[in-house]
């Protein structure tokens, strides 16, 4: 079954595929999720009440689109480009997370979203 989620901050919506994973299992069983969300480069993340050790899903460079969980967070990271620490056009987290889904859609209104800004996660239907 595909699980997809709907990731809403004011006017801006976008929607994610979860992968089959334990991070994935863990970030579904505790939806609805409401935080603030922060912005490092191209990153937005914000904490969530998960908690999950690193996996065999874990990466130090993630793609376009990623969405990965970083336990020293503990946060979910949605990437759209690169970071502080990303050398060149890689996207690289603070450290190693747990990828477990991507964006699918448009991810420039992700430009438009703003450090303090109320973020919220849920499952979406379809």
């Amino acid at each position: 079954m595909e699980r997809k989620i709907r990731i809403v901050s004011g006017p801006q919506e976008i929607i994610g595929i979860l992968h089959d994973c334990p991070t994935s299992d863990a970030i579904w069983d505790a939806l609805p999720l409401t935080s603030t969300a922060q912005t490092w480069g191209d990153e937005i993340y914000f904490i969530i009440p998960v908690h999950i050790n690193l996996d065999d899903t874990a990466h130090e460079v993630v793609k376009k689109g990623d969405l990965g969980y970083w336990p020293n967070g503990p946060a979910f990271c949605i990437f759209f480009g690169p970071t502080p620490a990303s050398t060149g056009t890689e996207i690289r987290p603070a450290s190693a997370v747990n990828v477990f889904g991507n964006v699918i859609g448009d991810l420039s209104v992700l430009h438009q979203l703003r450090a303090g800004a109320a973020i919220r996660v849920e499952k979406a239907s379809g």
